[in-house]
């Protein structure tokens, strides 16, 4: 297998939006909640100190449109407030004060904004890409995306399909579900289509706008750990079977690996009030096991050369600093350090989902590769499954 890949475009939230900011907020909304007198501790764990969002702060906390009655209707409040012997003027009174109660945000409040928003970014990163590349829209074979966080049926592919104006023959692979795990997975079907025809060009996009997930509501620690992790982010990238001469990386394996039963640890649920992710305690000990798994895959693919090869770089999304210190811990001894310092540096920002290891891919171009530096690209997702890449830099 050989893919060549362009640098990608990366186009971040431009809403600044501050940890302090999120602190203050949740604080003043659950000043009771267990974990209340920890958190600036717990933000501080984090490292992050700003992060972009696709839109405003304010426009997560703030209620919906409707009062406190939007669920029944002011109608049959009063119907029913008339036949437990209110009079007139107290069910008016009483109509007025429910009205006044603010409503969360509905699905579609939600969601109506931040899929626009998605649409619009991944527009701007695929046409960034596309120059980056020295390419027209209409040079594009195939159009890979995925947006995990704004569901929508046609999804991003067509969107942009019409967006780009993209020949009617182009082939239109969406994959909303893949999550963290679309960047490192895009790369293998990509791959997988050049290498049936080298002369394909394919389209990767990924949008995220994450912040649909800050739920004001949630009073967890978990929940709490969500609003101050995530970013906003949009990338894509041209992957050819043929070098050219904007190539920069050269794929040359690809690895793929799910862990049975652990599907329940991360995930999203769709409630009344938006898009909730919900995730378990013991996601990052799942997510150490891919990690043992790759590093086999690795030790087996060059155990012709053990002690000799190591990758230069390597550019991994696991889902948090956790995982990234388990593989400083584990990687093998003669291995450099500083291979993950690409990857720390892009969460010092914040969690981008799909959209991180391109993003991570970006940062170690723009820091200057040298030719025949080995890397290797990594991501795991929601399943729990993940996806790693192998390959040198041009």
């Amino acid at each position: 297998m050989a893919a060549y890949l362009c640098p990608p475009a990366v186009i971040h939230g431009e809403h600044a939006v501050k940890t302090s900011q999120i602190v203050a907020e949740v604080r003043d909304r659950h000043p009771h909640a267990a974990w209340a007198p920890r958190i600036d501790g717990i933000a501080a764990s984090t490292g992050i100190e700003t992060r972009g969002w696709m839109l405003p702060l304010e426009s997560a906390v703030a209620p919906g449109d409707g009062g406190g009655l939007r669920a029944v209707g002011v109608g049959r409040a009063q119907e029913a407030l008339a036949r437990d012997g209110f009079t007139e003027q107290d069910v008016d009174r009483v109509i007025a004060a429910l009205e006044a109660v603010p409503a969360p945000q509905t699905v579609q409040e939600r969601t109506a904004p931040a899929w626009e928003a998605v649409q619009s970014y991944g527009e701007r990163a695929a046409r960034g890409a596309l120059q980056i590349a020295g390419l027209d829209a209409a040079d594009v074979d195939c159009l890979i995306t995925s947006h995990s966080t704004t569901p929508a049926l046609p999804g991003l592919d067509v969107a942009l399909a019409n967006k780009l104006a993209l020949r009617p023959d182009a082939m239109l692979l969406p994959a909303t579900q893949w999550a963290c795990v679309a960047g490192t997975r895009s790369l293998a079907l990509a791959a997988e289509l050049v290498a049936a025809d080298p002369d394909r060009v394919v389209l990767v996009v990924i949008a995220e706008a994450l912040s649909t997930t800050y739920q004001p509501a949630d009073d967890t620690l978990e929940s709490l750990i969500v609003r101050l992790l995530f970013a906003d982010t949009a990338v894509a990238t041209v992957v050819t079977g043929r070098p050219r001469r904007e190539s920069v990386l050269r794929l040359d394996a690809t690895w793929h690996h799910t862990l049975p039963g652990t599907q329940d640890l991360h995930r999203l649920e769709t409630r009344a009030d938006g898009t909730h992710f919900v995730m378990d305690r013991r996601g990052p000990r799942a997510v150490q096991e891919t990690v043992t798994a790759m590093w086999e895959w690795l030790r087996t693919r060059y155990q012709d050369d053990p002690d000799s090869w190591h990758p230069d770089v390597l550019l991994a999304h696991p889902g948090g600093t956790r995982v990234l210190e388990y593989m400083e811990q584990t990687m093998p001894d003669a291995w450099p350090s500083g291979l993950l310092d690409y990857s720390r540096d892009s969460y010092t920002s914040g969690n981008r989902g799909g959209a991180a290891v391109f993003d991570i891919l970006r940062r170690a171009h723009d820091a200057g590769q040298k030719a025949g530096n080995r890397a290797v690209l990594y991501a795991a997702a929601p399943g729990l499954t993940a996806t790693a890449l192998e390959g040198e830099w041009l």
